[in-house]
């Protein structure tokens, strides 16, 4: 229990005072300690602020980069292989104008091949044929002189035999009848003809033209 006191109101009014000011004291310290912390606030969110934008612009100008590296990379990529492509159609081309040329060149080789052959062939069998031919007729004319030889031959044979027949009936007549049985021609008739050996042998000449012209048209 404290005792009255005349002048206490006067002395609440001073505390109430004193804690009146004590108290703005304390809003403004709060109220200059929130200005500060809201400016702190404000200055750090826009250093956050700038530190983004400088490394949202890093970022940008980062991929940017790499853009148009990737960019110029594709379009040397694209320049290669359009290079490559047309390197490699030169050559398809070339390998096909080289094949080319080799088959003509074979074909033409084949065909010169072929036609020397076929006058090789030619050759041979004229010469074949004609040698044939040229023995053919040499052999005719043997057997054409043989012939001649062998009738000329039998005529004087015969004209002498019948002479001697003729002087022989002179001396004997009995030998008259031998005469007219047995003529001297068909005697010399019976004898061997030298011709023929030489008519076979142009008859196997024939044989042998005709075989070697079935060889050749088998050919």
């Amino acid at each position: 229990m404290i005792a009255p006191n005349p002048g206490l109101p006067n002395q609440a009014l001073q505390v109430l005072a004193l804690a009146q000011r004590t108290a703005e004291e304390h809003v403004a310290s709060a109220q200059h300690h929130a200005d500060k912390i809201r400016t702190d606030a404000l200055a750090a969110a826009e250093q956050i602020a700038r530190d983004a934008q400088a490394h949202a612009n890093n970022v940008r100008r980062e991929a940017d980069r790499v853009l148009a590296e990737a960019r110029a990379a594709a379009e040397q990529m694209a320049r290669d292989a359009q290079a490559r492509a047309e390197e490699a159609r030169r050559t398809a081309e070339k390998i096909v104008a080289d094949a080319r040329s080799r088959a003509e060149t074979v074909n033409a080789d084949a065909i010169a091949g072929a036609e020397q052959l076929k006058q090789q062939a030619q050759q041979r069998y004229d010469d074949v044929v004609g040698s044939l031919g040229a023995k053919r007729e040499a052999l005719q004319q043997q057997i054409e002189a043989l012939e001649q030889f062998d009738r000329e031959y039998r005529g004087r044979l015969t004209g002498f035999m019948q002479s001697q027949l003729r002087a022989l009936w002179v001396d004997a007549p009995q030998m008259s009848e031998y005469v007219e049985e047995e003529p001297v021609a068909e005697v010399l008739e019976a004898a061997p003809v030298q011709p023929r050996h030489a008519q076979a042998h142009a008859e196997e000449l024939d044989e042998e033209q005709d075989d070697d012209e079935d060889d050749d048209g088998d050919r």
